[in-house]
């Protein structure tokens, strides 16, 4: 099963205690109150569906749609 876009909106705003419809594609994740111990655990969640994610490539982003064009860069050469 691959990863989605709303499975990681979830997971983000599960981590920052949201709901995830008020977690928008450009928002600031780290303004959102998200921080690296969370995200780090995300990625790591998020890699049991997508081994091939890059942790550099996700730390470099603020927002799901960063994030979301990583995932989409590896669907894209599978």
């Amino acid at each position: 099963m691959s990863l989605t876009k709303e499975r990681m909106r979830a997971d983000i705003a599960q981590a920052v205690n949201m709901a995830p419809a008020e977690i928008g594609d450009r928002d600031n994740l780290y303004d959102l109150g998200l921080d690296s111990m969370r995200l780090m655990t995300l990625v790591m969640e998020w890699q049991e569906n997508e081994p091939d994610l890059d942790n550099g490539r996700i730390w470099e982003g603020r927002c799901l749609a960063d994030w979301w064009a990583e995932v989409e860069t590896l669907h894209a050469g599978a």
